[in-house]
């Protein structure tokens, strides 16, 4: 602290209050006496329920399909890489209806894709797969920035030094490699969960809402928010908690 200049403290104190200010105003607008009822009701608790549900699922999703390419971005150098780098990581920036659009074209009912797989009676825009799909296209990112960064610190000696101990790919990969990253992983696929938590936008345009099927918290949130404020406020209070204690997992990394 001592190192820093001390002009650096008010516009470090005024990005805190930036931050905390508005969560402190929300949590006091809680009307208390009656937090259970109103956090508990059937369209509350079913949007919870399948937020979880959906949420867990795309974490999962994450890890299977951004560990491997987490390792392709780190490990492989080929022609078109930083474009795919580049791909990989636009929902972090584009905003979220629009993903959910470009989902939609490609597996709506006339989509891309959707089109044949509606002749095989498969439908998956306005589903709780679509939800899941959703919540996967956003949060993907998230594991693979903090899988590919630890993998490029970590290097590649101790897998160089175990192959040449007679070790195949996939038992130095699982064996070096993926105890390596360890705490990156976790710390990916625990932000990968909170921000599939948080999806509106995307899960919105592709999945619609309705109730107990693709309706999660954000969206019973904002549709309290006309009906019942009060509502409103208590969910999104319990939403922000959720963050928190996701953060603070995630904040918890297992040293290297």
């Amino acid at each position: 602290m001592r190192s820093l200049p001390r002009w650096l403290l008010l516009p470090a104190l005024l990005g805190g209050l930036l931050v905390l200010l508005p969560l402190v105003s929300m949590a006091l607008r809680v009307r208390w006496q009656d937090f259970g009822a109103l956090i508990t009701s059937e369209s509350s608790l079913s949007a919870l329920r399948l937020s979880l549900q959906t949420s867990a699922l795309s974490a999962v999703l994450c890890v299977v399909l951004g560990v491997p390419l987490s390792l392709l971005l780190a490990r492989s150098a080929f022609r078109g890489l930083s474009l795919l780098r580049s791909v990989v990581l636009l929902p972090l920036v584009l905003p979220p209806v629009v993903g959910g659009i470009a989902l939609l074209y490609t597996f709506g009912r006339q989509g891309l894709l959707g089109r044949h797989l509606e002749v095989l009676g498969v439908q998956i825009a306005f589903s709780t797969t679509a939800v899941v799909i959703a919540q996967t296209f956003v949060a993907l990112p998230f594991l693979v920035i903090s899988l590919e960064g630890a993998l490029r610190t970590a290097g590649t000696r101790y897998e160089t030094a175990a192959a040449s101990l007679g070790a195949g790919p996939s038992r130095v990969l699982l064996r070096v490699t993926l105890p390596l990253v360890m705490p990156a992983l976790l710390s990916g696929t625990v932000l990968s969960f909170a921000r599939a938590l948080g999806e509106f936008g995307a899960t919105l345009t592709f999945a619609g809402s309705l109730q107990g099927t693709t309706r999660t918290l954000p969206l019973e949130i904002y549709l309290q928010r006309e009906s019942d404020p009060e509502a409103a406020v208590a969910l999104s209070f319990v939403l922000m908690v959720v963050a928190v204690l996701v953060i603070a997992v995630t904040r918890r990394r297992v040293p290297t």
